[in-house]
């Protein structure tokens, strides 16, 4: 072996060859990645949360889901974290005046990497005083040689998320605390603007969630499934007529979201949330059961064209 190619297999001062794979999971060499200068900074990471047993629940609690809360279970710390969807003023962290501390999902983040971001706001709420907030992760890159922490090099990977969902958002404030200020013209607008939501339990059901948007009511369902797998069980089903959860329902489409696909039904809102529980997990286990036979069992040409029409009612959220 040459010594420039000796050299370029060589590990960096952080132990990474930058000829590896990054360890951030972009899929590029260390040295196109977050090696590069100002790598940390630019890379896209399309799925963020790949490899955390959450990762379809961070993805609804990202996206859609109005006002939640869930511990972040961390592998080590002596502050508890809160993950919760939106924090006053849309801050990316905050310690109460109680010392409880909190992350955001739906925040800004100046880097393309979200789960990265979230790992700092983590960090920074570890250390953080008492009654403060940070507004915005910033852009700053780690020292040559390393790579910053992400999210999954934080928290328990095996480990779901407890969600518990909010009718409004005040448990922005310790109970003894009445908002001023900003934080109470935000608390006022944040309010005004939620709307219902119920996350469905129901066995074999994750990351389902009821929503009512108004004139519609819908179910929205992050799957952990690749999305021409999950697009081929969608369109088995389709054309043997089983893609409605029941006869009050119908198949809308779906979204992309953080490298997931999220399936959408439109719904009667006469019924109620907990009405729509059953019928998804019927749906749930309908596609288990034709996911299990992909391998052998080709799509054949009705499901071919079925698929296709199912792909171009897709959009991407992120």
């Amino acid at each position: 072996m040459g010594k420039a190619t000796a050299a370029g297999q060589a590990g960096t001062e952080g132990g990474i060859g930058r000829r590896q794979p990054c360890p951030c999971g972009s899929g590029k060499r260390y040295k196109a990645c977050h090696g590069a200068a100002g790598g940390a900074a630019n890379v896209i990471v399309t799925r963020p949360f790949e490899g955390l047993a959450a990762e379809c629940e961070l993805v609804a609690l990202r996206e859609f889901v109005p006002s939640a809360t869930a511990k972040l279970p961390l592998r080590s710390g002596d502050r508890e974290i809160t993950l919760a969807t939106v924090l006053p003023m849309a801050a990316a962290a905050m310690v109460r005046s109680d010392g409880q501390a909190f992350v955001g999902l739906q925040v800004q983040t100046r880097s393309g990497d979200i789960s990265r971001d979230l790992a700092r706001a983590v960090e920074w709420a570890q250390q953080a005083e008492v009654g403060t907030s940070l507004s915005v992760v910033g852009p700053e890159d780690a020292p040559e040689g390393t790579v910053p922490a992400r999210l999954q090099d934080l928290v328990d990977p095996e480990a779901l998320l407890d969600v518990e969902l909010h009718g409004d958002f005040s448990w922005w404030m310790p109970d003894d605390v009445e908002p001023t200020g900003d934080v109470a013209l935000s608390l006022e607008r944040a309010n005004a603007a939620i709307k219902p939501a119920q996350r469905l339990d129901a066995e074999g059901v994750h990351s389902a969630y009821w929503m009512d948007a108004g004139e519609k009511a819908h179910v929205r369902w992050v799957r952990p499934e690749s999305e021409e797998r999950l697009l081929a069980a969608l369109a088995r089903l389709s054309v043997r007529g089983e893609l409605a959860l029941d006869e009050d329902s119908r198949y809308a489409g779906s979204f992309r979201a953080h490298g997931l696909l999220v399936p959408v039904w439109d719904l009667d809102r006469e019924k109620h949330a907990r009405e729509w529980e059953q019928p998804v997990a019927e749906m749930g286990r309908r596609l288990n059961e034709v996911l299990a036979t992909l391998d052998t069992e080709p799509l054949d040409t009705a499901e071919h064209r079925a698929r296709e029409g199912l792909r171009g009612r897709q959009v991407t959220v992120r």
